[in-house]
C-alpha cells in the first residue's frame, strides 16, 4: 500500500475508533425463560466474534437503536420524533392514506407471499441476494419468543412483513423485507411495531441490526424511522 493510501486508511481507522468511543451503551438482556435453547442461540450470535473485526462481538458496536423508555409509554411522543418531511410519520400517513393496513400474521401461512417479496428484486441496497433468502421455503420454525407482522395492500396482498425476537429487555428484528415501491409501507411497518412496543411497556429497546455498518441508504431510512448507532453490552439471565 502506497503511503498516502496507508494515512488515509489510519485516519479513517482513528476517526471511527473516536466516533464507536462517543457513542451511547445500551445495557440489554437476553431472558432464558422465554426459550432456553433459542435465547443461548441467539445470545452466541449476537455476540461472537466479529466477521471483519475480531476484535469486538458481532453486534456491539453501533447497533441501531430506539430507546423505548424514553417515551414514558406514549406512542405519541415517538411520533412526535418522525414528523419531517419523509420522516416515517408523514410516510406511514401516505400509506394508510393508499389502503395500506398492518396485522400480526403467522409466516407459514404466507409462504408463497413471503417468497414472492424475497424474489421481486434482484438486489437490495446495492447487494445481490443472498440465495438462502431467495431460495423457496417449506416452512418457518415459530419458536415462542418470536413473531411477524405484515402488511396488506388494499386488495389484501401481502406486501412487506417483519419478523422479530422478543430476546429480554429488547426486541430485535429478524427478517425485515418489502415491495419497492415509494407508499411508505417500509415506514408503515416499523413504526407501528415501535408504537405498539411503547404501549407495551415491557422493553426497553427496539433494534434493527447494525447502525454505522449499513449502507448510506439503509442508515438514512433508519435514522428517518428512529433508529441511533449505540454500544451494546449483553447479559444472559
Amino acid at each position: 500500500m502506497a503511503m498516502p493510501a496507508l494515512f488515509s486508511t489510519l485516519a479513517n481507522g482513528a476517526r471511527l475508533v473516536r466516533e464507536l468511543a462517543r457513542l451511547p451503551v445500551a445495557q440489554l438482556r437476553f431472558e432464558l425463560q422465554r426459550n432456553p435453547d433459542g435465547i443461548r442461540r441467539a445470545h452466541a450470535l449476537f455476540t461472537q466474534r466479529h466477521a471483519r473485526y475480531k476484535v469486538i462481538g458481532n453486534k456491539t458496536m453501533g447497533v441501531a437503536l430506539i430507546d423505548l423508555k424514553a417515551f414514558k409509554g406514549q406512542p405519541s411522543a415517538y411520533l412526535a420524533t418522525v414528523q419531517r418531511s419523509g420522516h416515517a410519520g408523514p410516510q406511514s400517513k401516505k400509506a394508510t392514506a393508499r389502503g395500506y393496513t398492518l396485522r400480526r400474521i403467522d409466516r407459514n401461512a404466507h409462504i408463497d407471499a413471503i417468497h414472492a417479496i424475497h424474489t421481486s428484486s434482484g438486489e437490495r441496497q446495492g447487494r445481490p441476494m443472498d440465495d438462502s433468502v431467495v431460495a423457496i421455503k417449506t416452512g418457518y420454525d415459530d419458536p415462542p419468543h418470536f413473531e411477524c407482522h405484515g402488511v396488506f395492500d388494499a386488495t389484501g396482498k401481502l406486501v412487506a412483513y417483519c419478523s422479530m425476537g422478543r430476546y429480554g429487555n429488547f426486541v430485535a428484528t429478524d427478517e425485515l423485507m418489502g415491495y419497492k415501491n415509494q407508499d411508505g409501507i417500509m415506514y408503515l411497518l416499523l413504526s407501528t411495531i415501535v408504537c405498539r412496543l411503547i404501549e407495551e411497556g415491557d422493553f426497553d429497546y427496539f433494534m434493527y441490526d447494525t447502525y454505522l455498518g449499513a449502507k448510506p441508504g439503509l442508515r438514512d431510512f433508519k435514522r428517518r424511522v428512529g433508529f441511533q448507532p449505540y454500544r451494546a453490552r449483553y447479559a444472559l439471565v
